[in-house]
């Protein structure tokens, strides 16, 4: 199943800084408004002290760009706006512009699932000035958050080592807005099901759950709740065994998944929400396999993250199921992402791409220049190194040398004969209109764990991963140096 159409129910312009809009009256004020510009999105760190990250939120971005436009409020709104004196911030023209302008970019991404690596485009946009201005925001909020969930949730995933993974962290998410897209963000990341059944609903997820500890206290007694449930539920049973005591829980668990046998169906198994548990996942095991369920599962929860799982995994607690919530959802060690959106190239007045660059102090906030794309080198299989790269300079070579943006000293030839080439930015719109046949969130799940696999098991080591090459063509690394000198006001050989 797809994103439900129009998820939002109409356009959402305004959720945007107000800077975006002072700068976009200033662009048509000025005459610029209509020039052509490309503005790249992409981040400068992997999230978590990760190997790699995960591109999440395309879905939500085409449905924000079709939708995109300022209606009848929005326009009411703003020009109503009043400066300090009185007068009113954007003159009537301007607000009769707004009322005109449709999306007509054209707009380029990786597919969600995508292994992505800083300073690499996640999306590209191309159009006039004012338009591409008016996305940053917007575009940003959707990219940074679904990305970053993304990523938790495939370490959360390879912590795990196949056993399912289920994300328990509605009650935990950051509004509503924030637990949607965490929920969909997560299964892209490879989670098995959600709680969350909205998203269930609007994006195509499994939902799952069983009870709580509420349901065993409302009963005299946990057996008559357990008992009660299976009534209710006997293809789905899972018993929360932890509410009083979590032995003598596993117990109860057993006696009713013996009556539930006698009538033909089968226990599925118990959660454990609290405690050791690695210990009390094995004494679950070793009990429940006694009493002959070796198929039922022991569900893990309570604040569990990637760290937290690969020391239970270390321990050999008998865990088949992990419920992850608050951590994940959260993204409870690092809250933002920091991906950035930058001018990288504006149309001259002779139709010429005019490169640019934003010059720091801190060579990792420089950006990169130009109208560029992104290869990926796979050899027999494996990724071997992601290019940045302008398109005219690379027709008719084969032998690239690829340059770190921070660290020129790190290069990498490669020659792209012997190996396998992935454009990883695909088009999306052109000049306003989805040309791009939106996968089914199934299917990019399994882009993700495809993805995942092209890179060695060293890239993806939750502490102290093996950075994986990328970098800038030669002529791109060229470009980019002489503008910062240039833009530095200073010569060099």
């Amino acid at each position: 199943m797809k994103i439900t159409k129009d998820l939002y129910q109409g356009s959402l312009a305004l959720l945007t800084d107000f800077y975006q809009l002072t700068m976009a009256y200033a662009y048509w004020k000025s005459g610029k408004a209509e020039q052509e510009a490309v503005f790249n999105l992409f981040f400068r760190k992997n999230p978590f002290q990760s190997g790699f990250t995960i591109a999440a939120g395309l879905e939500y971005v085409i449905d924000f760009c079709r939708n995109f436009n300022f209606n009848e409020s929005d326009l009411a709104y703003l020009a109503d706006m009043k400066n300090t004196d009185g007068t009113v911030v954007f003159e009537s023209n301007f607000i009769e512009y707004l009322k005109e302008m449709r999306f007509t970019c054209d707009l380029e991404a990786v597919e969600e699932g995508t292994v992505i690596f800083p300073h690499t485009p996640i999306i590209k946009v191309k159009g006039p000035l004012i338009q591409c201005q008016l996305l940053e925001t917007a575009l940003l909020n959707i990219i940074n958050f679904q990305t970053l969930i993304a990523t938790k949730a495939a370490r959360v995933v390879l912590a795990a080592k196949g056993d399912s993974v289920l994300e328990f962290g509605l009650r935990r998410a950051q509004g509503i807005d924030g637990a949607l897209a965490a929920s969909r963000a997560s299964f892209i990341g490879g989670c098995s099901a959600t709680s969350n059944v909205m998203a269930g609903k609007l994006f195509g997820i499994p939902v799952s759950g069983t009870h709580a500890h509420s349901w065993i206290m409302s009963f005299d007694s946990e057996l008559e709740a357990f008992y009660a449930y299976a009534d209710a539920f006997p293809e789905k049973c899972v018993f929360l065994v932890d509410t009083y005591d979590t032995v003598n829980g596993i117990k109860n668990a057993i006696e009713v998944g013996k009556a539930l046998r006698e009538k033909g169906k089968e226990m599925i198994g118990v959660r454990i929400d609290s405690g050791d548990l690695a210990y009390f996942s094995n004494v679950a095991r070793q009990m429940l396999d006694e009493a002959g369920f070796p198929d039922a599962k022991v569900v893990a929860s309570n604040d569990l993250d990637e760290h937290i799982i690969t020391s239970l995994k270390s321990q050999e607690a008998s865990i088949d199921v992990w419920g992850v919530g608050t951590k994940l959802v959260t993204a409870y060690d690092q809250p933002a992402l920091g991906a950035v959106y930058k001018l990288a190239a504006i149309r001259d007045e002779n139709g010429n791409w005019d490169p640019k660059v934003k010059v720091s102090q801190q060579s990792i906030k420089i950006n990169i220049p130009g109208n560029h794309d992104i290869i990926r080198f796979l050899k027999n299989g494996k990724a071997v190194a992601d290019m940045i790269y302008l398109k005219e300079d690379t027709s008719g070579k084969n032998i690239f040398t690829i340059i770190d943006p921070i660290d020129p000293t790190k290069r990498k030839k490669v020659n792209s004969d012997s190996m396998e080439q992935l454009n990883l930015l695909k088009p999306i719109f052109n000049k306003g209109k989805k040309i791009y046949d939106s996968p089914s969130i199934d299917l990019i799940k399994e882009n993700t764990q495809k993805n995942l696999q092209y890179f060695d098991k060293t890239h993806k080591r939750l502490i102290n991963p093996h950075i994986y090459p990328v970098g800038l063509e030669e002529k791109l690394y060229q470009l980019r140096t002489d503008l910062v000198f240039k833009m530095k006001n200073y010569e060099h050989e």
